[in-house]
């Protein structure tokens, strides 16, 4: 089992930045791969970014690449999130998930086993 508990969300204004954080116990943490996704309301959940476990080989949607980082601190059993340049369709819940195998279906929410409880960003305009 792997519990996942993000934080660092918040409401930003547009133009602003926030670094998320999702801190994974339970289980090897640098043997995972982990990814972020988000749901705004009345939308479909989407793949936001992932990256390896050793954190060598990262995956962006096209949207965020640019504008988000993804990035893993094995030692702290914590993978962030940095989103710069936020804009109001930004907002949504973010989650963070974890895999065994992150390979080439690294945007399917399928390929995840585990999920934290989301963090709310919310981007003013």
């Amino acid at each position: 089992q792997v519990q996942l508990v993000e934080s660092g969300g918040g409401l930003v204004q547009a133009g602003g930045s926030l670094r998320l954080s999702c801190a994974a116990s339970g289980r090897s943490f640098s043997s995972l791969g982990m990814g972020w996704f988000r749901q705004a309301p009345g939308k479909e959940r989407e793949f936001v970014a992932a990256l390896s476990g050793t954190g060598r080989t990262t995956y962006y949607a096209d949207s965020m690449k640019g504008r988000f980082t993804i990035s893993r601190d094995n030692a702290k059993n914590t993978v962030y999130l940095q989103m710069n340049s936020l804009k109001p369709e930004d907002t949504a819940v973010y989650s963070c998930a974890a895999t065994s195998v992150i390979g080439t279906y690294y945007s399917d929410y399928q390929t995840y086993d585990y999920w934290g409880q989301g963090t709310q960003v919310t981007v003013s305009s």
